[in-house]
């Protein structure tokens, strides 16, 4: 099945396209979801013309919809099976070798910093950290699709989107240990990256607040879309997991997104785990994609572990995104997630390890894109060899460095919070200046850029 066949369309219209006036005059316009009439249901009429439920038929045959009786789920596309043989072979993969070639070598990257990373929390030298293993495909080949100027909102476990626009691993390492070199200045715990050079809002804790937050940049960027034809179009993008999903953000977001018919794609990890929660117990119905149809989106299941796939959607999507003005798309990335959720978590408490196990063996995005790359003879076993020692050094060096970063200034605590600093804060400050003075054994200060020294020449300046 093509791609385009793949994608469930649901049109609709704008409010003032339902009534056929544009620009003062009648237009005729064909019956659509969206569309209203004006005119009640005559006796004779064969379908509803109830606002609420367009072309619906008439029947006397009373029938619920019952979707457990149902056979056939929606289907997932892919372009390469799990031994990296391309499907079809005509279309083939739509990538460039030397691109396929980048993607590898970014997706071995973020699977080599997960793995530091994670050893680092555990000997207590970072206090937190979130992998991606088994996830890598979703959100370097998606992020490969985007143009630079669009507007990207990420979840927690989108590193790969970070290092695919070109977050460097300085830039991470930074950030990681809120020195005073993080762009963020030290307000966020670890894997919150943020970047306005990239497009990338700043990853939140809270739970699918991000989800209408690009609803509403989207909004935005349709008006901006429209009125500066000579700059070229740009989209909002929004990552979140399947566990995202059952929040209200995730309900209030694709719905106005359909009815303002924004230009957003919402890709949807769905790994298989919501923390601890497995999909079993988060929803009855046919995952996340058949929530799109029913809001009247553009919607598409994509194997998640192959990044050609997802390379192909994402860039389908985007086309899609930009149609007629704007309008919506989901993407449901099927994945699973083999890590930990975080390492606060024991993924062992609540999944068997045997499950984890034949997951990193049977399939995995890394082992399936290698196995293409072997195929057409970009990749060995030497170049394997060296690209993760020549990686791995360059993690550990980058962490190195950043560790030995002092922290941020002090200041950092009060100042951008406001617009301009508030009396209560001004007095906590001076509170906190007289203690330092009063007590220096107690608290190191030196840690901090410029010691207390910056930080009561900062008090007084605003004063």
């Amino acid at each position: 099945m093509s791609l385009r066949c793949g994608i469930r369309r649901i049109r609709g219209q704008q409010p003032w396209a339902s009534s056929g006036w544009v620009n003062g005059s009648r237009r005729p316009s064909s019956v659509g979801f969206q569309q209203f009439r004006s005119v009640a249901s005559t006796p004779t009429a064969e379908k509803v013309l109830f606002p609420g439920a367009l072309n619906s038929r008439f029947t006397n045959t009373m029938e619920f919809i019952r979707p457990a009786l149902r056979t056939e789920a929606i289907p997932t596309y892919r372009v390469m099976d799990q031994s990296g043989q391309v499907l079809d072979k005509e279309v083939g993969v739509d990538t460039e070798d030397d691109l396929a070639l980048e993607l590898y070598r970014n997706m071995v990257c973020l699977s080599i910093m997960d793995l530091l990373m994670f050893e680092a929390q555990r000997q207590g030298r970072l206090s937190f950290y979130m992998v991606s293993a088994g996830e890598e495909g979703i959100a370097i080949g998606s992020a490969s699709a985007f143009s630079p100027s669009d507007v990207i909102f990420c979840q927690y476990r989108e590193s790969g989107v970070f290092m695919q626009r070109g977050f460097t691993l300085d830039q991470f390492m930074n950030q990681l240990f809120a020195n005073s070199k993080d762009a963020g200045l030290g307000r966020n715990m670890p894997v919150h990256y943020g970047s306005h050079e990239l497009n990338i809002h700043t990853i939140s804790s809270t739970l699918a607040t991000q989800i209408p937050h690009a609803a509403g940049a989207a909004y935005a960027l349709k008006m901006q879309n429209q009125q500066q034809p000579d700059i070229a179009p740009r989209i909002a993008v929004c990552y979140f997991g399947e566990g995202a999903a059952s929040e209200g953000d995730f309900h209030g977001a694709l719905n106005i997104a359909a009815t303002r018919q924004v230009p957003c794609i919402f890709i949807c990890r769905n790994n298989g785990y919501a923390i601890s929660t497995p999909t079993s117990d988060q929803y009855r119905g046919d995952g996340i994609a058949s929530r799109g149809a029913g809001y009247g989106m553009d919607t598409l299941r994509v194997d998640g572990n192959d990044i050609f796939a997802v390379r192909r959607a994402t860039k389908e999507a985007r086309r899609l995104a930009l149609e007629n003005g704007g309008k919506p798309v989901l993407i449901e990335m099927m994945a699973y997630r083999v890590g930990h959720h975080s390492t606060s978590d024991d993924s062992f408490a609540y999944r068997q390890k045997v499950e984890v196990d034949d997951w990193k063996r049977r399939d995995n995005p890394i082992t399936r894109l290698r196995k293409w790359l072997e195929g057409r003879g970009l990749w060995d076993e030497d170049k394997e060899r060296d690209i993760r020692n020549r990686l791995r050094k360059e993690v550990l060096t980058a962490f190195e460095k950043a560790e030995k970063e002092k922290k941020p200034p002090m200041q950092h605590v009060f100042d951008g919070v406001y617009e301009h600093l508030t009396q209560e804060q001004k007095t906590h400050m001076e509170e906190l200046s007289d203690i330092l003075q009063r007590y220096p054994k107690e608290y190191d200060t030196e840690q901090y850029e410029g010691g207390a020294a910056a930080f009561r020449k900062f008090c007084e300046q605003n004063r």
